[in-house]
């Protein structure tokens, strides 16, 4: 007998609404913008953030990133000068000895050009290990990484970025090609895929004209020393490392490792000539500011929907005023303020939930609209989607209330008597 009443009701909410189509569909605008504004800001701001973190996450969680750093005391202008600072072979030694530590991954970087027929550019050449390939992981797109045979015989050999062979050795086959880098001759043996030289504000280990070569062969052709030039200066310096990964071997070891790194690095040196780069701490930073940014972009958004409710309200009241008479005769007959009640409160959450059906299909349409033309990711979430269905419907409950109420106190002999 209930739900047969329910449904009746809900019929008659219906059949009424229809009455007035413009009206209904206008008072529905409110809310079909509030939730398709909550939904589309939510998305688009997942998108960024997701974007952001996994590129983080790209870096290592269970990494920490060392990079040499010239001290500011060093950034002077002279003629020609020599600064020594930056990572060492000892340091890389001793970070291996602290707890928790599973390896490091030492780098050297120095610029050089490369020359490839009639094709040349700029090359950084990046002297490592093996195990960087294991620790920055990018997809190998054709041969192979260093071995640690490469390693032991200081092969002449290199890996190339996918962005640095394509300008190189567009036309020809790019495994087993032999490129001048500096003063000597190396074979490529590979091709990795390039990446976003920036991972969520942070700076990457690799850029997109990498040429990686064994540690070995680095230090023996060429040593420490880099040479600068320009604008009529020339710059040397000397750095022995200019990145070391560190790869931990547990998420909760990760902060306690790098704060013992940055006191035994702080104990061997008189000054600050390193940076500290933790990827985990980025990455909890980052989700923080994602769950702020929801937090204001769903406050944002909710005005819409209060604004929507009110619209609600103020259509509710004048159609209690319009239909005074037929509430009279309602109650003249027998209908309890209960079914008044219940028939205005149909009403008002048919308008809102229907709103709210239309809100979901313009939100999840926008960031849609916006991967397509302005290329940038979005991510419609589950939660934005059941959460801003759920604040339209109590919209049309919290905001029917009222005009419900009053619809149920009218006197019937007065209703009967209104024109």
């Amino acid at each position: 007998m209930m739900q047969f009443r329910l449904v009746r009701n809900i019929h008659l909410g219906i059949k009424t609404l229809m009455l007035h189509k413009l009206r209904s569909m206008l008072t529905m605008l409110g809310v079909v913008f509030g939730v398709g504004s909550v939904i589309a800001m939510l998305a688009v701001g997942e998108g960024a953030s997701a974007e952001a973190m996994e590129q983080i996450r790209r870096l290592g969680s269970q990494n920490i990133i060392l990079r040499s750093a010239q001290p500011t005391e060093d950034q002077q202008t002279e003629r020609v000068r020599v600064s020594i600072y930056g990572l060492r072979y000892a340091d890389d030694e001793r970070i291996r000895m602290l707890p928790n530590v599973t390896r490091t991954v030492p780098a050297k970087v120095v610029p050089r050009d490369a020359y490839a027929g009639t094709r040349s550019m700029e090359l950084r050449v990046v002297g490592t290990t093996p195990d960087w390939f294991d620790l920055v992981r990018r997809p190998v797109v054709a041969g192979r990484t260093l071995s640690a045979r490469d390693m032991a015989t200081n092969a002449t050999v290199c890996v190339l970025t996918e962005a640095a062979a394509r300008r190189l050795l567009a036309t020809e086959e790019p495994i087993g090609a032999i490129v001048r880098i500096g003063g000597g001759f190396y074979r490529v043996v590979g091709i990795v895929r390039s990446e976003p030289e920036r991972a969520g504000g942070v700076e990457t280990p690799d850029m997109d004209i990498d040429a990686y070569v064994p540690l070995s062969t680095a230090r023996e052709r060429f040593g420490d020393m880099v040479v600068r030039r320009a604008a009529g200066s020339t710059e040397r310096s000397q750095v022995e490392l200019h990145q070391i990964i560190v790869e931990v071997d547990s998420l909760e070891a990760v902060t306690p490792t790098a704060e013992a790194v940055r006191a035994m690095l702080a104990r061997f040196r008189e000054r600050e000539d390193y940076q500290v780069h933790v990827p985990l701490a980025l990455l909890r930073q980052a989700e923080e500011t994602q769950r702020m940014f929801n937090i204001v972009l769903g406050s944002i958004a909710g005005i819409s929907l209060l604004v929507g409710g009110i619209g609600i309200m103020n259509i509710m009241l004048a159609s209690v005023t319009e239909r005074t008479r037929e509430i009279g005769v309602r109650r003249a007959i027998g209908a309890r303020r209960s079914q008044i009640v219940s028939q205005f409160l149909i009403e008002t959450v048919v308008l809102s939930t229907t709103g709210g059906l239309i809100g979901i299909a313009v939100g999840v349409s926008i960031p849609w609209v916006i991967e397509r033309v302005a290329g940038m990711p979005t991510v419609v979430p589950l939660y934005a989607v059941v959460l801003s269905l759920g604040i339209s419907v109590s919209v049309g409950v919290i905001f029917g209330l009222y005009p419900a109420a009053r619809a149920a106190k009218l006197d019937p002999i007065v209703a009967l008597r209104h024109e």
